[in-house]
């Protein structure tokens, strides 16, 4: 932890994390970074404390209170180590202990202005040695310096770092890990104890394995851990896009739907532009525009069809000073005009042509202070001092951006040193509000996000951010007047949840979201009253979030697992505490495309991750106050009651628990009707509390014929038949208990429209519905002649067997019913084809079954049936009828002749009842 003013430091728990307590604790400036465990006594461990602070403005790598330390009884005494470490202030420390000789600790040690060496100890850190100058490069010690000795070869140490420093002499010299084709900077190693040859790295790029000591790395596709710093989304057709810029992995763009099967997979997703990747920007109307940068406002605009960026980055002219770019720059796409842009140093800048040219529209809008000049650890530090800015943000930088989507002439500019500023002349003038002057709201709050109202130009919002100060409270606040006056809005957000961004819902206007530290957040009444999101959303940070206002989703970006995507938010508009109460609810339904999901002909198995596309179809979405519960669940959570007060259990009755074993659990269905109000199909629901989505799979119900005499083995409600043609539809929300079906709500309308427009003209609707119809009498007609054929040759067989049976000679009888059963065998070829060739897998001549899998083949699509299709239903239907009536004969005449005669000669027949 490194909060001022909080126990930081290193924790122990000997319960396997259950509970834990604080061992090593130093002044409110330091904490524990590092941690070594003896392999040979349990108790002896060490740890490095670090003493540094980072406020908004700067950096300060090391001070008095860095240093390593021995516990030699499990934590609960500690002695700091000294003799041969450097006497100056150092910087982040990483510690290993040598698993070939426990006396042995290595230690990297940051010393002045990322510089630092790596020292040994032979006498478990009672004293040391310097062996190098090793010391982690790139970005500095701060963001690396963790130290791994090998548990395979002895003298072998690993320093994570942008290109990873490999000893094999104790640390005495470092060479450069092999880092071809594998991202670079480095973070965290594992070794496996029985392969001397295999490393796992942990890396900005995602984690690596090697089976060969580094000459070979293998990337593990299948873990989605992006860190996503912004989200965009486009308004693409007939999915749109999701646009993100990430940590070390620049700008990522991809689908926020496929047609495949397999859902969106990595090979959907592109690279648009390099380096760490932050703020993203689209153009309403023009998906082929996208707006993108690296840190620092290195700013591009992104031609989505040749791929090419071009650098548009607004200049300082000349005589004046640098500009001062934010790390995570803000760019801004006009509502008013869509080649508008605006974007942000220290000063704002806009451009009417998408940022070929630009011209700043005010003037400094910051504190303008000097880093160097701030206190840091409660006062000025010295200049010779360890300062690390070089992989810093800029300070006094402006860091969001609004503009009113109801007048263009009204700006909102916020900064990280805590100002505010307003225009509403487009820039000519600037009114500037100090977030100090806020109640509630402290004077180094960093300014995350600024949002002007979408209903009312006089209304703005922002999220505040004082984490770098020991300070993780939620400020997001709101004025109603331009930003002259302000108030708190964070109700019942939990403490310590520091907010980043937040987004209004363009359509009922008290509907806030807000990305945080742990999840998002929504509010229905303009922030009076807060609740956390789940929903498999995990509590971890959210860094942006939009709404996809077409589709009505709600896109998220999480900083370290990838987009979270809300598919169709609007049930959320609906909700009312009134509503609530009601008993059941189905909110209105979205639109349903109608396509055929795609296979993937080429499949990488599970190296590759591949997230879910949202549910096919039309999505229903119902809220019901109460479980429906049943018998048997009735009577446990009465019993339940009464264990916990330890009373006696009755004992139901035999009678009553029948009646549970013959109990269907109690459901939903929602009933789908087409627009002339016949039941399409039905789509089983779980009858639990609270809100729930089901979605139907656009089929009409199976046309499959069902046989009483089989009957099934469980309750089956929702079959999968052919594909529905486009159209108006409904559902209805029905609940069923004790065998009893009652209405719940109203029916709801949506439709059901085609995807895509085939390149040639599809079959009309209502043809392809009659087709379906014939084809669906034709299949059940053929099923039938099938199970009559299947029902004959038993009875056959069980003549044959009964011939057997006699007291007497039944010689002729049984001459009789094989050349009955030889009839049955012609009437089998030509209906489902010879046997003999199944068996070697040869083709059939034509049978009517398959004239009718050829038919069906002209539902598969949007454009059938054919000709072709039609001809084979007819050519199926024709060839079937001389069948069936030679079936009907033998079935009504022949058959119930032969077994009359056994009947006759004694034979043991079982009689209908």
């Amino acid at each position: 932890l490194w909060s001022k003013g909080g126990e930081r430091g290193l924790y122990k728990s000997d319960d396997g994390g259950e509970s834990w307590r604080l061992v090593l604790s130093d002044n409110e400036w330091t904490g524990a970074t590092d941690i070594a465990l003896d392999p040979d006594d349990p108790n002896t461990m060490y740890t490095a404390t670090w003493q540094r602070h980072r406020t908004v403005a700067a950096y300060m790598g090391g001070g008095p209170g860095s240093g390593i330390h021995r516990s030699t009884d499990g934590g609960e005494t500690w002695e700091k180590l000294t003799t041969g470490l450097p006497k100056s202030n150092m910087g982040k420390i990483g510690i290993a202990v040598s698993p070939f000789d426990s006396d042995v600790v290595y230690a990297a040690i940051e010393l002045d202005r990322r510089t630092g060496g790596l020292f040994i100890s032979h006498d478990r850190g009672s004293s040391w040695t310097k062996q190098s100058e090793a010391v982690a490069s790139g970005t500095g010690p701060h963001y690396y310096q963790e130290l791994y000795a090998s548990p395979h070869h002895e003298g072998t140490l690993y320093l994570v770092d942008v290109y990873m420093q490999i000893s094999e002499d104790h640390g005495k010299t470092f060479r450069k890990m092999n880092e071809t084709r594998k991202h670079v900077d480095n973070h965290a190693l594992c070794f496996k104890s029985n392969d001397p040859n295999y490393l796992l790295v942990g890396t900005d790029g995602g984690i690596y394995e090697t089976f060969d000591l580094t000459k070979n790395w293998r990337f593990i596709g299948n873990l989605p851990v992006t860190q996503y710093y912004k989200v965009a989304v486009d308004d693409a057709v007939p999915f749109y896009n999701v646009f993100g810029g990430t940590q070390d992995n620049g700008t990522h763009a991809g689908p926020s739907q496929t047609v495949y099967e397999e859902g969106i997979r990595n090979a959907d997703w592109q690279h648009i532009l390099g380096g760490d990747g932050h703020q993203t920007a689209t153009e309403p109307g023009n998906p082929g525009i996208v707006y993108g940068q690296s840190q620092q406002g290195y700013i591009s605009r992104i031609d989505r069809i040749t791929g090419e960026p071009v650098f548009i980055q607004p200049q300082a002219a000349k005589g004046e000073p640098h500009e001062r770019y934010n790390w995570d720059t803000p760019i801004l796409v006009s509502a008013h005009d869509p080649a508008r842009i605006y974007t942000a140093s220290y000063r704002v800048w806009r451009s009417d042509n998408r940022g070929d040219s630009w011209k700043t529209v005010s003037g400094d809008l910051t504190k303008g202070e000097e880093r160097i000049e701030l206190p840091i650890m409660g006062r000025k530090q010295s200049w010779d001092n360890p300062w690390d800015i070089y992989a810093m943000s800029n300070y006094s930088t402006i860091t969001s951006l609004a503009e009113s989507p109801l007048d263009e002439q009204i700006l909102y500019a916020a900064t990280d040193d805590g100002i505010i500023q307003v225009t509403k002349d487009g820039g000519e003038s600037w009114r500037r509000v100090d977030v100090g002057s806020i109640k509630g709201i402290p004077a180094t709050a960093f300014v995350n996000d600024i949002r002007a109202d979408l209903f009312d130009p006089n209304t703005v919002y922002a999220a505040l951010d004082n984490h770098k100060y020991g300070d993780f409270n939620p400020y997001i606040i709101k004025s109603t007047d331009a930003g002259k006056s302000w108030k708190m809005i964070t109700g019942g957000i939990s403490e310590r949840t520091l907010v980043w961004r937040l987004v209004q819902d363009h359509v009922r206007k008290e509907m806030l979201f807000a990305a945080t530290e742990f999840g998002v957040w929504f509010t229905l009444d303009g922030g009076e009253k807060w609740t956390r999101m789940k929903g498999g959303l995990p509590t971890i940070s959210f860094r942006d979030i939009t709404i996809q206002r077409r589709e009505n989703d709600l896109v998220a970006a999480s900083f370290g697992r990838g987009f979270f995507i809300l598919d169709d938010m609007t049930p959320l508009r609906e909700l009312t505490e009134e509503m609530l109460q009601s008993e059941s609810l189905l909110f209105p339904v979205k639109d349903a495309l109608l396509y055929q999901p795609r296979g993937v002909t080429v499949s990488p198995g599970n190296a590759e991750y591949r997230a879910d596309n949202p549910s096919f179809g039309a999505v229903f979405t119902y809220y019901l106050k109460e479980d429906m519960k049943s018998l048997k669940e009735v009577r446990k959570k009465k019993e339940k009651k009464l264990n916990e007060s330890e009373s006696d259990i009755p004992f139901p009755g035999w009678d009553a628990l029948e009646k549970e074993l013959k109990e269907d659990d109690p459901f939903l269905v929602v009933t789908v009707k087409d627009a002339d109000g016949k039941v399409v199909n039905h789509v089983k629901a779980p009858a639990k509390e609270g809100i729930q989505r089901v979605s139907w799979d656009l089929r009409y119900t199976s046309s499959g014929g069902l046989d009483p005499a089989e009957g099934a083995e469980k309750l089956q409600v929702g079959t999968r038949g052919y594909m529905v043609t486009p159209g108006s539809y409904s559902a209805t929300l029905f609940a069923v208990q004790k065998g009893v079906a009652k209405q719940m709500t109203e029916p709801v309308t949506f439709s059901v429209k085609q995807l895509y427009e085939g390149v040639l003209a599809s079959v009309p609707e209502e043809k392809r519905d009659a087709f379906r119809r014939e084809l669906d009498a034709a299949m059940l007609d053929y099923a039938a002649v099938r199970k009559a054929l299947k029902e004959a040759q038993n009875r056959v067989q069980v003549a044959k067997n009964a011939c057997f049976m006699l007291e007497r000679d039944a010689a002729g009888l049984l001459e009789d019913i094989y050349k009955a059963e030889s009839q049955l065998h012609g009437i089998d070829v030509q209906l489902n084809g010879k046997k003999a060739k199944d068996e070697v897998g040869e083709k059939q001549e034509n049978t009517p079954g398959l004239r009718f899998s050829v038919a069906r083949r002209g539902l598969s699509s949007s454009y059938g049936p054919t000709p072709m299709h039609r001809e084979s239903l007819q050519t199926g239907i024709e060839e079937l009828q001389p069948l069936r009536k030679e079936l009907k004969e033998f079935v009504n005449s022949t058959l119930p002749e032969l077994e009359e005669k056994l009947r006759q000669a004694g034979a043991p027949l079982i009689e209908k009842l």
